[in-house]
């Protein structure tokens, strides 16, 4: 089976982008147009997307569990999230992350968000169009993944010939080197699973493996008053135990900020683990995502089902309670 892969599992269109919806988004004004896009397809919406005149140290798209972490002095210190995504293709699109109006690339949008969650952590941009492996810096690593590595379905994963960059991340996510923090897919079915004729290869790659997390979106932050549902485009856990296990879901308020779809739910998941492992200084990426997954809330969904939200809402506040991770 030939080694290349389109890459474009990601919440906002990369190389499907339709001209019309590119050219919409040239112009920035208060009607800014943002795209989400479908695994293999080219199927979009649009959002207006709100202009906010102010900044905020703690946005309003964030769980308050952040602030709260904030003040207790975590911030992702000596913990370096990778951002694995598009840094160099022409395509942009708008949103708002409460700092005002922005366009940019696919990679630019979830780095800044997740340095915006963790802004006390290290942030590095690796490109996925080039193949090379990931590099690890010293210390804790988290990886995000925002994209999805889509080919025809029915194929094994031991048939696929993944290229360095992939391969570092799956012995990562197998040795329990580094968190992997993965976008679930945007297509309203379980991870893995054949949408389009097309199946996310990377998702398969993953399943099983000890620090791989899969991250759900929900549409809004959760509370146990206000309880929060998966968003309608939201790949879910499925039947798979092992999905199941590594499943968290998170608010993505795109009402608020323009930006749709899960690859806006694992940078809130990268930035928490830097949060964790500034507070749990000796932790290994394992601790981190074992507590991250072991600390997740079911009171704040609406019919919780692990099937659908996996081990649930990713609760910050619950990891960073203990006093140790082990």
């Amino acid at each position: 089976m030939s080694g290349k892969f389109w890459k474009f599992g990601i919440a906002v269109a990369l190389v499907l982008l339709p001209a019309s919806l590119a050219a919409a988004q040239e112009a920035v004004d208060a009607d800014e147009m943002a795209a989400l896009c479908h695994g293999g397809g080219s199927i979009c919406v649009s959002a207006a997307i709100p202009v906010v005149k102010t900044t905020q140290a703690l946005q309003n798209w964030m769980s308050p569990d952040v602030g709260a972490a904030w003040a207790a002095g975590y911030k992702g210190k000596g913990v370096t999230i990778t951002m694995v995504d598009d840094f160099s293709s022409s395509s942009r699109f708008s949103g708002n992350f409460g700092i005002g109006v922005q366009t940019q690339r696919h990679g630019e949008w979830t780095r800044e968000e997740a340095g915006m969650i963790a802004p006390s952590a290290t942030i590095r941009s690796k490109d996925f169009s080039t193949s090379w492996a990931v590099s690890l810096a010293s210390g804790r690593n988290v990886l995000n993944l925002s994209y999805g590595m889509y080919a025809n379905a029915g194929y094994s994963v031991n048939q696929i010939w993944w290229a360095p960059e992939e391969s570092s991340i799956i012995s990562y996510a197998t040795k329990g080197s580094a968190i992997i923090s993965k976008a679930a897919g945007n297509d309203a079915v379980a991870v893995g699973a054949v949408t389009g004729g097309q199946q996310d290869y990377l998702d398969l790659a993953l399943i099983g493996k000890q620090t791989a997390i899969f991250v759900g979106a929900l549409s809004t932050n959760g509370t146990t008053t206000n309880k929060a549902q998966l968003a309608w485009y939201s790949d879910y856990a499925g039947s798979n135990p092992l999905v199941q296990s590594h499943f968290l879901v998170v608010g993505v308020e795109g009402d608020k900020t323009g930006l749709y779809g899960t690859s806006f739910a694992a940078p809130i998941i990268s930035g928490y683990a830097a949060i964790i492992g500034s507070k749990f200084t000796s932790a290994t990426p394992l601790q981190i995502t074992n507590d991250l997954l072991n600390t997740a809330r079911t009171d704040t969904l609406v019919n919780y089902n692990p099937s659908i939200y996996g081990k649930g809402e990713a609760s910050l506040s619950r990891a960073l309670a203990p006093v140790a991770i082990h």
